[in-house]
């Protein structure tokens, strides 16, 4: 999976302070990383620590402050508007509450074919014949095109949503928490259907989620956010299975453990306080609520640097000698 088929690098937006007060927040600091052709990118972390917002950065939803996003050489966000209508096609989101991101006033096999309408692709017949076809292929009846989108359940809407990302042949879909509001069966079908489709197309997905266990079932790599930032980013295997930053640790063990005699009595508490206020640029993010920090944490912000072969983290416990399980 060497074949890069998009890179961000320096991705920042921020928005205004709440109350009137002066000042800004960044929902995304300086955020970069790549994406493999059929590779899955999991993004991980709290809610409000920037993960919708990068997402909507990516598909160029929001405009970003800085930074770039190509897609195979050419910069999403300042392509003029003709290339930019192009590379659309090549990236697609899903997101969370997939009825509210259906039109509610059109059946759903024109919910489907709608971004073909405004590409100017196929006639009539042809989107119709391609919304038979995508309901098909995401385990729906054809038929139901002429239903409306009320008359199906959450995890039925999931997968017409799943159809939608899917017509106009993208190379990159965003999942955006699209799993995360369905039952536990529910969730492993469309989480199923995920993965069987991207060996099919041979597509590459950046998953998106709080929940930690899903992330580690399903991506290739993961990236760990924590208030706007990446603190941890590689393999999968490396991230869940040799954590190197005190937040990804903290995560890692707040997954549940289905039996109740092997609950880890030593992870509870592990994290200080909720993640509130505006992170100090000169400082680490996370030291205010780290039980591992030392005096550099709080006048140094820690960059992204090797814990392991191809996996990062910005942590200076990596080069400090007290690396380790936190208290």
């Amino acid at each position: 999976m060497s074949d890069v088929v998009m890179q961000v690098a320096g991705l920042t937006k921020s928005f205004a302070a709440r109350g009137g007060s002066s000042g800004s927040v960044k929902a995304v600091a300086d955020v970069g990383f790549s994406l493999a052709r059929g590779e899955t990118l999991g993004l991980v972390g709290e809610s409000g620590c920037g993960k919708s917002t990068l997402s909507r950065l990516i598909l160029s939803l929001l405009d970003a402050d800085q930074g770039t996003v190509e897609i195979d050489g050419v910069d999403f966000i300042t392509a003029p508007a003709a290339r930019k209508r192009n590379l659309r096609r090549r990236i697609q989101i899903v997101f969370q509450d997939a009825l509210s991101s259906l039109n509610p006033r059109m059946t759903v096999g024109v919910n489907i074919t709608e971004p073909m309408r405004l590409q100017g692709l196929g006639t009539a017949r042809d989107r119709r014949a391609e919304a038979r076809r995508l309901l098909a292929l995401v385990g729906l009846r054809p038929e139901d095109e002429d239903r409306y989108p009320h008359e199906f359940s959450g995890g039925q809407c999931q997968r017409i949503a799943i159809a939608r990302a899917l017509v106009l042949n993208p190379e990159i879909i965003v999942f955006d928490e699209a799993v995360s509001a369905l039952d536990v069966s529910i969730r492993a079908q469309v989480l199923k259907l995920i993965l069987d489709l991207q060996q099919q197309f041979g597509l590459s997905y950046i998953f998106i989620s709080h929940d930690l266990g899903v992330i580690k079932r399903i991506c290739d790599r993961i990236a760990v956010m924590y208030l706007g930032r990446i603190v941890e980013i590689g393999s999968a295997e490396a991230v869940c299975g040799s954590p190197a930053h005190p937040y990804t640790k903290a995560l890692l063990g707040a997954i549940p453990i289905p039996d109740p005699r092997r609950m880890r009595i030593e992870n509870l508490g592990l994290i200080e306080g909720d993640a509130v206020g505006v992170p100090q640029e000169d400082a680490c993010a996370f030291a205010p609520r780290c039980p591992m920090r030392f005096d550099r944490c709080l006048a140094e912000r820690p960059l992204l640097a090797a814990a392991s072969p191809r996996h990062d983290a910005a942590c200076f416990l990596l080069n400090s000698g007290k690396q380790g399980n936190p208290p």
